[in-house]
């Protein structure tokens, strides 16, 4: 008789899931959706930016401890692929997870599933804020300590641009009151919703992307922008990732660019 080893894991307990991650039900309500019935990516982007909160505050940094040490996270960079139909009414399972801590960022990694099967992912980079300095600081070593990630592990995103050809599409636009989050921000959703705004406009084949299967968006937060002031945004055709996509800048009456996004579908 020949011995055999043991090759049940053992279960994870559920303080070492929670660590890991957690995933939260979302239905996809009447007004989250666009004209053809399914939701709208700014609205698929909160989703994920409040899944994140309730995964930090069930491991208890909530904002009250954020506020007692002067720190908060803001969103620089974020890629989302959505891949499958998310229709009003439906529940999408949405789960986030810390994928890796550098010095002032910290990476999460969140997937949407509609029964069972996978509908969107998304990568959002965060930086730590010093809101006394109004600079970055360090991850706290408690942050890091809490949640179940590797240190580095990934290379925060950027959006590197060319100018703006001549014949690119302008816009102006101008945000709004109601585009400020709790932080006095305009919140990062708000600024897809000013990006789908400009590929609107354009017609065409850059009209349907806010609604295609397969849609990769890419972004980075430069600068914040200030509600009531003029917005400027550019569009304008160029390949991503070797096919066929769009570049889109947004800037403000200064000159500044505030924002850098490209996409493409399929």
């Amino acid at each position: 008789m020949t011995d055999t080893a043991d090759t049940h894991e053992t279960p994870e307990t559920p303080d070492a899931a929670l660590r890991r991650g957690t995933t939260v039900p979302y239905r996809v309500r009447f007004d989250e959706c666009g004209p053809d019935g399914r939701i709208r990516t700014s609205s698929l982007l909160r989703y994920i930016q409040d899944v994140a909160w309730i995964h930090s505050e069930l491991l208890g940094f909530d904002r009250a401890w954020y506020g007692e040490r002067g720190l908060a996270w803001v969103v620089r960079a974020m890629e989302l692929a959505v891949v499958a139909p998310i229709p009003l009414g439906s529940s999408i399972d949405l789960s986030t997870e810390v994928a890796g801590f550098r010095k002032v960022w910290a990476r999460r990694r969140s997937e949407g599933r509609v029964d069972g099967d996978l509908v969107a992912w998304a990568h959002t980079d965060w930086v730590i804020t010093d809101t006394r300095r109004g600079m970055p600081g360090r991850v706290p070593a408690e942050i890091q300590a809490a949640f179940r990630a590797t240190p580095g592990g990934f290379e925060p995103a950027r959006v590197p641009l060319p100018p703006a050809p001549e014949d690119a599409l302008v816009l102006s636009l101008r945000a709004r009151p109601q585009d400020l989050d709790p932080m006095g921000h305009v919140n990062n959703a708000a600024y897809v919703d000013y990006l789908e705004e400009t590929l609107l406009a354009a017609g065409g084949d850059a009209a349907a992307i806010p609604t295609a299967l397969g849609r990769l968006l890419r972004l980075e937060y430069l600068v914040p922008a200030t509600p009531g002031h003029e917005l400027r945004t550019a569009l304008w055709p160029m390949p991503v990732d070797g096919g066929p996509g769009f570049a889109w800048r947004l800037g403000d009456s200064s000159g500044r660019d505030l924002a850098h996004a490209v996409m493409r579908t399929g």
